[in-house]
C-alpha cells in the first residue's frame, strides 16, 4: 500500500521558515518523480514544486520560486520542502504526491503564516 506521510507544518510569522518532510513507503520511491502541492482554504489544489527521481532536476511555481527548495533523500525514502520568506498567501495544507499530477494520499501538513 502506498503511503505518504507529511510532517513539519505549523504556525509561523511572515518572513519565517519551515521545513516539510514526506515519508514515503509502499512503492519504489527512487524511480519516481515527486511533487509538493498545496490547498489553501476554499481553493483547489495548487502544484508547488517538483523533483526528478534522482533529485537533480527541480521545478517551481512562480509564486514560490526563489523562496522554496525541494529536495529528496532516496536512501531514506523522504521528500523535503524548505520554505523560506514565508508569506500569508502560503497558508495551506501541503501534500506530497507521486509525479506531478498524483493525488494526495495522506492527511497533509498545515502551514499557517500569520502575525
Amino acid at each position: 500500500e502506498v503511503q505518504l506521510v507529511e510532517s513539519g507544518g505549523g504556525l509561523v510569522q511572515p518572513g519565517g521558515s519551515l521545513r516539510l518532510s514526506c515519508a514515503a513507503s509502499g512503492f519504489t520511491f527512487d524511480i519516481n518523480a515527486m511533487s509538493w502541492v498545496r490547498q489553501a482554504p476554499g481553493k483547489g489544489l495548487e502544484w508547488v514544486s517538483g523533483v526528478s527521481s534522482g533529485g537533480r532536476s527541480t521545478t517551481y511555481a512562480d509564486s514560490v520560486k526563489g523562496r522554496f527548495t525541494i529536495s529528496r533523500d532516496n536512501a531514506k525514502n523522504t521528500l523535503y520542502l524548505q520554505m523560506n520568506s514565508l508569506k500569508p498567501e502560503d497558508t495551506a495544507v501541503y501534500y506530497c504526491v507521486i509525479g506531478r499530477n498524483g493525488a494526495p494520499r495522506g492527511q497533509g501538513t498545515q502551514v499557517t503564516v500569520s502575525s
